[in-house]
């Protein structure tokens, strides 16, 4: 990670677990501050790897 994307990760780290989650699952809007490509990137991988998984009957 850049210098630039780790402190947008360790921003979503000191957020509210719950608000975080709604964030990555578009229940919740994302704040100005919080919307980074490292969110677009733990979207996208929620999107392709998690929900796939979950859709399969894992979890």
């Amino acid at each position: 990670m850049s210098e630039a994307e780790l402190g947008a990760f360790e921003a979503l780290l000191d957020a509210d677990d719950y608000a975080l989650y709604g964030w990555i699952t578009g229940t919740v809007p994302t704040p100005d501050e919080h919307e980074t490509p490292v969110m677009g990137k733990i979207r996208d991988f929620m999107r392709d790897h998690v929900a796939a998984a979950v859709a399969e009957g894992a979890g």
